[in-house]
């Protein structure tokens, strides 16, 4: 059968149809989420979105577009991505974003001690919280992705700006920071 038969049928309530076309377009998804990273979120969360935004292709997917169905997949899952990206680097999302859960907690506790543990969390959360207030937009959320471990290729696609201009942003970053603490170069 072809996309447009299966959209047909899916659209009909077909629900092997609808499957189908989930599990051949699967890949895409996957393909597509692995290029950007979710704050607070794992890789797994962001294949969600991205069939969310399969799903969504399935639903709107017109032929009278002029595009084929794999095209408009692509665009709706890579939507529905970087979606998901902006709402977890927004304001709103911070207390979400920072939680811990309960189960690294308590695999914290048992080996450390539980004072300890806590004091470094806040020096951790007085530290942003400084570095937030010295740093630009752009240039806190690309040391904190950078500080995370993720590459200036994995802090481009995740911010939408090319690796140099986050390259240059960390190295801005890096100059107001030490300026601030006394150890200029």
């Amino acid at each position: 059968m072809t996309d447009g038969e299966l959209i047909a049928l899916a659209r009909g309530g077909d629900k092997e149809a609808e499957s189908a076309l989930l599990k051949k377009y699967a890949p895409l998804a996957k393909s597509v989420s692995a290029g950007f990273f979710i704050n607070g979120g794992t890789a797994e969360d962001l294949y969600q979105e991205a069939m969310v935004g399969l799903y969504s292709a399935i639903g709107g997917y017109s032929a009278e577009s002029g595009a084929g169905f794999s095209t408009y997949a692509y665009k709706c899952i890579r939507n529905s991505v970087i979606d998901a990206v902006k709402k977890s680097l927004g304001a709103k999302y911070a207390a979400l974003n920072n939680f811990v859960p309960i189960v690294e907690i308590a695999d914290a506790v048992s080996l450390s001690d539980p004072e300890d543990e806590l004091i470094r969390r806040e020096q951790r959360s007085e530290f942003m919280l400084k570095i937030s207030k010295i740093l630009s937009g752009l240039e806190f959320k690309a040391t904190v992705m950078y500080l995370d471990g993720l590459s200036f290729s994995e802090i481009a696609a995740n911010l939408g700006k090319t690796p140099k201009s986050v390259d240059n942003a960390i190295n801005r970053a890096k100059n107001k920071l030490l300026k601030f603490y006394g150890r200029e170069e």
